[in-house]
């Protein structure tokens, strides 16, 4: 059901508290004291059966007796009473209930949704401390303080920690627009959430505690939307927890559950901060200030061991430190004393007054090579730390220098706590530590990258030409044979049929074999390596199973046969189906990487991409990204390990052919998505210099039930392009390839666009428009093919853009907003109703309640055009406008 009804919860006009009580320390006595010593202004209707008044207030013996249906219920009854309240409240009219009772489980939570169904009533909870809705003065929670009112959502799992943050947040002056505590998240999720934050105008910023993720797509999909408006800053523990089991390859140990909450969070936009203290901090830096692309940074301070210290934790924290221009290092010669540091950090002395302070500041804000600044004070008996403050604080607008973000760091207690204070008044940032302003500092920068993750346009298409039935086939064998795991040449057949480059392998089935295939291979290579082949036995080097570097066919066949004496020595059980022979590569300078695939439980397939070898598990150096990748993400996974700095050359090493690598993880990538039953892969070592990747190894398992699915995979976490969505079509006598739009398509809008007409232009946006804004080509380019489709017509012999249609849903499907337009030169062709017509096929398939636009009454060819595809008229909200709607599908 996702966002119906929710607005009645997070703005109530009226409240009912079932179990409402007089007796002092019991839930339902705090949650309607909290309710009136709020201010709320709306009805509260306590209901108890036990009391005539509660409160002052009328008391009611049931939910039947009510005046009114209430907006909203709070229920902190015994377990066993709730699906009948639920099933009460839905019949005189009530759409949410928020619900304090813990203990709803098993059957007991199956009969509280049953009866939630047909009323399509909301729930939240059940196990929450309450719902805060500060915009309307409501405290309908048993929190100990009432929240002032603000500018941040607060999205929370666990309801002590809801109560901790407000005591620490009223102590602060923080205020919100809103507190959920989510607790067990039986009906209402994080993603309903974030949907509803997203879209009210009262929320800045989101604050995330996020313990787990129910319905992973749904979560990324409005995590995505929310990240490209406003700043979402979460909390997730347990990063130290690998819920992931050690699986039969190397793959599954390394992706823990907390690498890929990593890799969803960075892939949906969301900061992520280690403690409650960071998330506040960064609500605050992100509050106050806009990202920065780059984050070259200076400090100013009147304690150069201060300014080492902070230095060390900038460095940390990834950000850069600024170097001063010739000119800013001789504007600071004039207004400071000889024994300056001459440098960044800028030391202004100890004995350093307001003004030394505030002439530092507007030198180095002045430099085009800073970025943010960084001022600190260390009290001292020499001058006044508060009196410092006030300078700065007369200098700096909003924490703007010269438009440039400035954070201050007051070191000390008793002579700065006066000084934070009046920053804070003041509205410039503030921190405790160096550590923490560092933190403050880097968050801008990273909050920039993420912002780019969602908006980037790839500048390389891959170019796949795969041969799925090859690799399908040799899946289809293992399955026949109910086996999970492939063989060693199973698994290389399928990656070479995708790409990947593979060594010659050769299977045997004795030593006599064995020797065949080293003399075949022998004649063109120095030496050939020998490796066990069994459907059993995963990791060969583990048992012997890999001998390197044989010279002949009698050593190859001799070091066959004591392999396998040796191996069964050690387990006469152990299955030897035979040996494989391939030719020894020899790259010096080749990086020994690993590239692998893994399922996680909630996000689905995820790529692995690290430094390899027999002790990767050891050197843990990977990271880990959400399938689909294209080259960007692809080569996002790269840089963020060490081996990838390796990779781009050093001394007399060259740079290692990047883009086969990063054609190796997005063909990877493709594979999970083309063949659901995958389940893991591990490619290591994977050789890489500058002639190419070459796999050496390859280990794949699979499920056999998934064996034959079809459709889109089911558990991806982001859907990938639908490529099923293409058609050729003829509109005019003209070939034209109708297909979702990808980002690259944006290189095809500037020719599109001087080819239409400024008064297409405005009947299409409603307003008088010229140009497309770099935000708008994002919006325009970057989509999630869930919630959002767009199409675009292509002429297939010059590649040219003729016309598009595109659709936005509300996040649960009971409509979607469209638009098309086409070329001015190219109207009259009949394009706009074969784009429009291929939309509205698009929407059905996907389950799309309606689909319906805003027309200007003045177009009356397109107004003439929905006529025709059976859309019908609707009042729309302003003069001049016609809402046109066309139901899909029956909504309940």
């Amino acid at each position: 059901m996702t966002l119906r009804n929710l607005d009645l919860a997070f703005r109530p006009r009226s409240v009912a508290v079932i179990g409402a009580s007089t007796r002092a320390g019991a839930v339902g006595h705090v949650v309607m004291r909290n309710i009136i010593d709020g201010g709320f202004t709306g009805p509260a209707y306590p209901v108890n059966p036990k009391y005539a008044e509660v409160h002052g207030l009328p008391c009611y013996r049931r939910i039947a007796d009510l005046p009114a249906a209430p907006d909203l219920a709070v229920i902190m009854t015994p377990p066993a009473t709730v699906p009948g309240i639920i099933a009460e409240l839905g019949a005189v009219g009530c759409k949410a209930a928020v619900v304090i009772t813990a203990g709803i489980s098993g059957e007991l939570r199956q009969q509280m949704l049953d009866a939630a169904r047909p009323h399509l009533l909301r729930i939240i909870g059940p196990n929450t401390i309450g719902l805060l809705a500060p915009t309307v003065s409501l405290n309908a929670s048993f929190v100990h303080l009432t929240p002032l009112r603000g500018r941040l959502g607060l999205i929370s799992q666990s309801g002590a920690i809801v109560s901790s943050l407000v005591d620490w947040a009223v102590a602060e002056s923080i205020g919100f627009s809103q507190l959920l505590s989510l607790g067990d998240m039986t009906d209402v999720d994080v993603g309903d959430c974030l949907d509803m934050l997203a879209a009210d105008p009262e929320t800045s910023a989101i604050l995330i505690y996020l313990e787990s993720i129910t319905e992973a797509r749904k979560f990324m999909s409005a995590a995505r939307a929310a990240s490209r408006v406003k700043p979402v800053i979460a909390v997730k523990p347990g990063r130290h927890q690998e819920a992931a089991q050690a699986a039969q390859t190397h793959t599954g140990a390394l992706a823990g559950a907390d690498r890929v909450v990593e890799a969803a969070l960075r892939r949906a936009g969301v900061i992520r901060v280690d403690d409650l203290e960071d998330l506040f901090n960064a609500a605050e830096i992100t509050a106050r200030f806009k990202p920065l692309h780059s984050g070259r940074t200076a400090i100013v301070t009147n304690g150069g061991g201060a300014g080492v210290l902070a230095v060390d934790h900038l460095i940390d924290e990834h950000a850069t430190m600024a170097e001063l221009a010739p000119e800013t290092i001789a504007a600071l010669d004039k207004v400071l004393p000889g024994a300056w540091s001459r440098a960044n950090p800028v030391d202004i002395i100890g004995d350093a007054p307001p003004e030394r302070y505030c002439a530092a500041i507007e030198a180095v804000a002045a430099d085009p090579g800073v970025d943010a600044l960084l001022v600190m004070n260390c009290p001292t008996a020499l001058a006044s730390s508060r009196d410092a403050a006030e300078g700065v604080a007369a200098l700096a607008t909003k924490g703007l220098v010269n438009g440039k973000p400035m954070l201050t760091c007051w070191l000390g207690k008793q002579h700065a706590d006066g000084a934070r204070d009046l920053f804070h008044s003041h509205g410039i940032a503030s921190f405790d530590t160096p550590i923490q302003a560092a933190r403050a500092v880097a968050l801008l920068t990273k909050w920039s990258k993420l912002r780019a993750s969602l908006q980037r346009v790839p500048a390389i298409r891959p170019d796949f030409h795969v041969d799925r039935a090859a690799a399908r086939k040799m899946i289809d064998v293992a399955a026949e044979d109910h086996r999970t795991l492939l063989t060693e040449p199973e698994a290389k057949a399928v990656l070479a049929a995708y790409g990947i480059p593979v060594p010659e392998t050769l299977s045997c089935r004795d030593e006599a074999e064995v020797s065949a295939a080293a003399t075949e291979l022998l004649s063109e290579h120095k030496a050939v390596v020998l490796k066990l082949l069994s459907r059993t036995i995963t990791h060969k080097s583990d048992v012997g199973g890999v001998v390197l570097n044989l010279a002949t066919p009698a050593a190859a066949a001799e070091a066959a046969t004591k392999m396998r004496d040796a191996i069964l020595a050690a387990d006469p059980d152990a299955q030897i189906d035979g040996f494989t022979v391939q030719p020894m590569i020899r790259r010096p300078h080749a990086q020994e990487l690993i590239a692998g695939l893994s399922v996680d439980p909630v996000f689905g397939p995820t790529i692995l991409f690290g430094a390899g070898g027999t002790s990767v598990e050891v050197v843990d150096d990977t990271a880990t990204g959400l399938v689909p990748l294209d080259t960007v993400l692809a080569g996002e996974l790269i840089n963020r390990t060490r081996v990838g700095k390796l990779l781009a050359g050093y001394r007399d090493v060259k740079p290692a052919n990047r883009r086969a690598i990063l054609r190796s993880l997005v063909s990877l990538s493709q594979l999970a998505i083309d063949c659901p039953a995958i389940t893991g892969i591990d490619i290591n070592p994977l050789l890489a210099d500058e002639d190419g990747v070459v796999a050496l190894d390859a280990r794949i398992e699979i499920d056999p039930a998934r064996v034959g699915q079809t459709g889109l995979r089911a558990d991806l976490a982001i859907r990938p392009y639908p490529s099923e969505a293409e058609a050729h079509v003829s509109p005019g006598g003209r070939d034209v390839l109708i297909r979702p739009i990808r980002p690259y398509d944006s290189r095809l809008y500037p020719d599109f666009m001087a080819r239409t007409n400024r008064e297409d232009l405005r009947l299409r946006f409603l307003s008088a428009i010229t140009n497309l804004t770099d935000d708008m080509m994002v919006r325009f380019t970057q989509l999630d093919y869930d919630r959002e489709m767009a199409f675009i017509a292509v002429d297939e012999a010059t590649d040219e853009l003729m016309g598009m249609a595109r659709y936005s849903a509300d996040p649960d499907r009971i409509k979607a907003e469209f638009g098309v337009l086409v070329r001015s030169d190219l109207k009259g062709i009949g394009l706009g109703a074969t784009l429009l017509q291929h939309l509205i096929d698009h929407a059905r398939t996907e389950g799309i309640g309606a689909l319906e636009g805003i027309v200007l009454r003045e177009n009356a060819r397109m107004l003439r055009l929905a006529h025709e595809l059976g859309f019908i008229e609707d009042r729309a909200d302003e003069p001049g406008l016609v809402r046109v709607v066309l139901p899909l599908a029956e909504t309940s």
